[in-house]
């Protein structure tokens, strides 16, 4: 400790200004109007599509935003997601239903819908029962969302968002009610249940790309590309070290110590 600097967390200073200065220069970089490339998300793409499908068949939109409470970050990138799947509908003034689990959430979705509609041109033709409140209870809400899947036969579902062990039992009767199934998820162990049951699939962090692949907002692009620069630049920093080390330098182990 050298006064009020401790050497010994220089790596831990280097880290955070590499994370800062990527996202600062690609944030910059995308306010200047340089066009970044964003891989295509076929999930996404797959919108349009799933909504026009509805559209042609007469039947709803269902879209369920997950079992987690607002403060998750999955809920926050279903919700961006839902802003967009509203406005496809609703610019064809179809209904679009979302079950929810959490009552936040529900107040949240339920403006999100009901400006969506208003955009469109069609406020009447939102109805608060479009959006409404289930159940807290993780397989009560299943089979809540599971009936109206039986009972109202929509065309296309979305399950964006935080799931758990009630992924399947919605895929499965979504599937079975002959729906286009869009899922999205970073829970790893209800992906495999998603990518076997649906037409589409957001996996891991796609779902947190999702925002700015759709809305192309120059802070958000910026953030995303960042980020992965800094993800490259790990890798090849792990890469690296396991080399270096590997062949006796063991001083690198100290330097990349926490």
């Amino acid at each position: 400790m050298d006064g009020f600097f401790c050497i010994d967390k220089l790596n831990n200073l280097i880290g955070v200004l590499l994370i800062s200065g990527c996202i600062a220069w690609h944030t910059w970089q995308a306010h200047r109007g340089r066009r970044s490339f964003i891989r295509s998300l076929p999930a996404l793409s797959a919108i349009e599509d799933a909504v026009g499908r509805a559209v042609e068949m007469g039947r709803p939109v269902l879209y369920i935003p997950g079992i987690a409470d607002i403060d998750d970050a999955q809920t926050l990138a279903s919700v961006s997601v839902l802003e967009r799947v509203a406005e496809d509908v609703a610019a064809y003034d179809m209904p679009l239903l979302v079950p929810n689990c959490c009552s936040m959430v529900m107040s949240m979705t339920q403006e999100v819908v009901r400006s969506a509609y208003a955009k469109a041109g069609h406020p009447e033709s939102f109805q608060s029962d479009y959006v409404r409140y289930l159940c807290d209870e993780q397989f009560g809400f299943a089979a809540g969302a599971s009936g109206i899947m039986m009972r109202e036969r929509p065309a296309a579902i979305f399950y964006i968002g935080n799931f758990l062990g009630e992924a399947l039992i919605l895929a499965e009767n979504g599937n079975a009610s002959g729906a286009v199934q869009v899922a999205g998820t970073a829970t790893v162990s209800q992906l495999p249940f998603f990518v076997a049951s649906c037409d589409y699939t957001l996996i891991g962090e796609e779902l947190y790309a999702a925002s700015a692949y759709l809305s192309q907002d120059p802070m958000q692009i910026g953030s995303l590309k960042g980020q992965d620069m800094v993800k490259a630049v790990i890798m090849v920093i792990i890469v690296v070290g396991t080399i270096l080390y590997s062949l006796g330098f063991t001083w690198i182990k100290d330097l990349l110590a926490a």
